[in-house]
């Protein structure tokens, strides 16, 4: 008797709370397991057309790292849409004033670039500092 694979259903989905501390880490190597998390690819019953993923809290992303010049050198780009619209922001620049912005980025260009990017992106939560407000969800989490 040869055994089937069962398909992934939605209902079966479980999702997971994980806590990431970027502090002093490199944000390469940091958003490419946030984005594994996101899209569950961790998990046994992953498949690419359900949306998978667990939350993923991101902490100390002031403190990220970036190797050799890119401090100065690494530019993020916003077009309004209007003519000359066109701005462009310093790694440095954008850590001073909005530093989750620079996580954000990094994983949403490692994510797919379908229609589940936006759901698999909004169950990232990020912040500059160590203090957050799903201390609650960890615990829960913990427990099992």
């Amino acid at each position: 008797m040869k055994k089937q694979t069962k398909p992934t259903r939605k209902n079966k989905i479980e999702r997971v709370w994980h806590l990431i501390d970027a502090n002093n880490q490199i944000l390469g190597r940091i958003s490419t397991e946030i984005a594994k998390l996101l899209m569950g690819k961790s998990k046994p019953y992953f498949v690419r057309n359900l949306d998978c993923g667990d939350y993923v809290v991101v902490v100390n992303t002031k403190n990220v790292k970036v190797s050799g010049k890119k401090e100065e050198k690494k530019e993020y780009l916003r077009y309004s849409g209007f003519p000359g619209g066109l701005k462009r922001e310093t790694l440095k620049d954008l850590r001073a004033r909005k530093p989750q912005e620079i996580i954000r980025h990094a994983v949403s260009g490692m994510l797919p670039h379908n229609r589940l990017h936006d759901r698999m992106l909004k169950r990232l939560y990020i912040f500059a500092g160590p203090e957050h407000p799903y201390q609650d969800k960890f615990k829960i989490a913990n427990s099992k």
